[in-house]
């Protein structure tokens, strides 16, 4: 069962596309909440699979031309940009359509003096200034480390009777030597003997136990406000494992009004609960 997954790291910049159009999608969920577009759909979910056919079809198209994109194909797309996102056109074309995901939680709601969360953009904050580039911090972070941390501290104290004067670090930032290296599975595609890559593209490695254990089951569970890992960017990878026809059916999708933390909204909890359980219930009966 992933919650919230990334899959792989191993990407490159510049020219590496892939990320704008995987954002994309969840952009169009936080203008949907945030009633940022015209005409709202009632559904989030047929309004993000709209901006997952926009995403993957035109979009993609104009951003692998890149300088070669002729005028009017990028007014066109920015102004469908434009109606997925809520930014403006203007802001759209200067940012040459590529809107890294810090930018969008500083503009989306800019007239509304407002900055949006990482791990859950239903999540607001005030900036130092409304004029700045990127966001001061992250509102979701803000919004719940208070008090999961002091829940922790007081379960720590109370039930388990654990007193220590060592910091408490919530977060695997605080680790500087995190090792990132990956040895990708043998028989992966492009795979060369002893090759180490410096970060992560474990689908492959996923991709392998399946094919060895065809009874294997993936559930993967994702949030429609998560900027820190795009569901758009999950569906991706799982779906470019290379696996057979037969084998395909052994990935599931769920989809949850929520953010990383999908138990953070009390409904979305209640289905994932549910949807967890029918997926145990089927795949070992």
């Amino acid at each position: 069962m992933l919650i919230s997954s990334i899959l792989n790291y191993y990407v490159r910049a510049p020219g590496y596309d892939n990320v704008f159009i995987f954002n994309l999608p969840s952009y169009a969920a936080a203008a949907w909440y945030f009633d940022k577009i015209p005409n709202k759909p009632a559904n989030v979910a047929d309004w993000v699979q709209q901006a997952r056919i926009f995403a993957a079809g035109p979009y993609a198209q104009a951003l692998s031309a890149g300088d070669n994109l002729p005028a009017a194909q990028l007014d066109e797309v920015a102004k469908e940009v434009n109606r997925f996102t809520g930014l403006s056109v203007d802001y759209i074309k200067e940012a040459n359509l590529r809107i890294s995901p810090a930018r969008f939680r500083k503009e989306v709601l800019r007239t509304d003096r407002k900055i949006l969360g990482r791990y859950d953009m239903r999540f607001e904050g005030t900036d130092v200034d409304a004029a700045g580039e990127m966001p001061g911090y992250d509102a979701s972070d803000t919004g719940i480390g208070g008090a999961f941390i002091a829940a922790f501290h007081d379960y720590l104290a109370r039930e388990l009777k654990y007193e220590s004067t060592d910091a408490y670090r919530p977060s695997a930032d605080n680790i500087e030597q995190w090792d990132w290296k990956h040895k990708p599975t043998s028989g992966a595609p492009g795979m060369g003997a002893g090759r180490v890559e410096p970060l992560p593209d474990v689908a492959a490695d996923l991709a392998s136990a399946i094919r060895k254990n065809p009874h294997l089951r993936v559930f993967s569970a994702n949030g429609y406000f998560d900027l820190a890992t795009p569901f758009f960017g999950t569906e991706f990878d799982l779906s470019h494992m290379n696996l057979e026809p037969a084998l395909r059916g052994n990935v599931q999708f769920g989809y949850y009004p929520s953010g990383h933390m999908i138990y953070l909204n009390v409904d979305a909890l209640h289905q994932l609960k549910d949807d967890l359980a029918a997926f145990i219930t089927k795949a070992a009966p």
